[in-house]
């Protein structure tokens, strides 16, 4: 299980999906209410980091009555998910109908691959410690720009966990 998982990850640096490469999304469309702002990645890593908002993001969760903290737990609230079994379960039919339930969510700004990128980013944010967050999604996400529909983020943050959660019954974790 660890060779396939070293030759996921060598598949994805050499494709340029890994962290840190020049693929990953480095603003988020962070949309509520009808409300629509361009954030760096970076100001969503600080306010996970510190609970400390950037001017532009302090705005507009100001502008559409959300509350910051709300926004950094959904953002660190970590899920437990095997980086190969996730690639797998995300490739079968039910995968690909959760993948097409979170990407009303989490999605590129152009629709195409829509599923692809998202599966890549939940797969990649799994790979180093064997755990999703929001944060490390968007930050893996395969797209210059991603956008957040944070008006439906949470619950498709609680259907991700259903599924992990399901997928971990079904199959449990081997460390």
């Amino acid at each position: 299980m660890g060779k396939r998982l070293l030759n996921l990850t060598l598949a994805l640096i050499a494709l340029g999906l890994a962290p840190g490469y020049s693929w990953a999304a480095s603003e988020v469309m962070l949309k509520y209410r009808g409300f629509s702002r361009t954030v760096p990645v970076a100001d969503l890593a600080s306010l996970a980091a510190t609970g400390e908002t950037s001017q532009s993001l302090g705005a507009l969760l100001r502008q559409a009555g959300q509350d910051p903290a709300s926004l950094r737990s959904l953002l660190t609230q970590p899920l437990a998910a095997d980086p190969i079994l996730l690639d797998k379960a995300l490739n079968s039919w039910p995968g690909e109908w959760l993948l097409d339930q979170l990407g009303t969510a989490v999605h590129p700004v152009a629709p195409e691959a829509s599923r692809q990128a998202l599966r890549s980013a939940l797969v990649l944010s799994a790979s180093p410690d064997r755990q999703i967050t929001l944060q490390e999604v968007l930050e893996t996400y395969p797209t210059s720009t991603v956008v957040l529909e944070g008006d439906l983020i949470e619950s498709a943050y609680r259907q991700l966990a259903q599924f992990l959660q399901t997928l971990d019954r079904l199959l449990p974790l081997r460390f």
